[in-house]
């Protein structure tokens, strides 16, 4: 089993963006470079400090709290029959989704984790329902032992931050806006968290992708 209290370890501390523009979009150049450096080190402090705050929240209240969550994206899937849903193996005190994959496989839909590749790669997703085999991945968080790549009709996937306008603070790596891109016909895209995590703005750039929606125990979050 993966610890899900395991300490968060970064190592950038944050900074002070108050002489950032909030529109600024990632265009290249010296200044967008020094721009981005600013934005980057204030997302890792961002992201340390989110974790911290949620691995102090008690288990028990984190489960509650998942649970919601959970019956909030029920709610936003409808009939689930025949499409595939990928979601996650809890990680650093994220919302347990692996119970609302086996309700939807009670309901007739199939069920994925995503599989990272290679770093600076788009994720794959893997066919898995509760009981079959896991192997140890990347982060030694668990991913389907047999190879069954998917396209998944719908992703959810964990925010460790968010914005109003839907946009994810994940953590740095890129992979779920690496791979939301790569799509040629989208899926739709769930970002589940908790309500505390909420930013005024996560300063988008040009690579980042929102979510069409992000569930949280409290309700659900649309971009504007």
């Amino acid at each position: 089993m993966v610890d899900d209290d395991m300490p968060a370890t970064f190592s950038s501390p944050p900074c002070f963006l108050h002489e950032i523009d909030p529109a600024y979009s990632g265009l290249p150049g010296p200044l967008d470079l020094q721009a981005w450096t600013d934005v980057n080190r204030w997302r890792k402090g961002e992201r340390e400090r989110l974790i911290a705050e949620r691995m102090a929240v008690p288990a028990e209240v984190r489960a509650a709290q998942g649970e919601a969550i959970a019956a909030g994206v029920l709610s936003e899937i409808g009939d689930i029959g025949g499409r595939t849903v990928s979601a996650y193996w809890p990680f650093r005190g994220e919302p347990d989704m692996r119970p609302l994959l086996e309700e939807i496989n009670r309901r007739g839909g199939r069920t994925a984790l995503p599989v990272v590749v290679e770093k600076g790669q788009p994720l794959e997703f893997h066919l898995w329902r509760a009981g079959e085999s896991l192997s140890r991945g990347v982060w030694n968080i668990p991913i389907p032992a047999e190879s069954r790549p998917c396209v998944p009709d719908i992703v959810i996937a964990p925010v460790v931050g968010y914005d109003a306008a839907c946009y994810r603070l994940g953590y740095g790596g890129g992979f779920f806006d690496r791979t939301l891109a790569a799509f040629t016909s989208g899926p739709l895209v769930i970002g589940v968290g908790y309500a505390a995590a909420k930013l005024a703005t996560i300063y988008p750039q040009l690579h980042d992708v929102p979510m069409d929606l992000i569930v949280l125990e409290t309700g659900t979050v649309r971009p504007g």
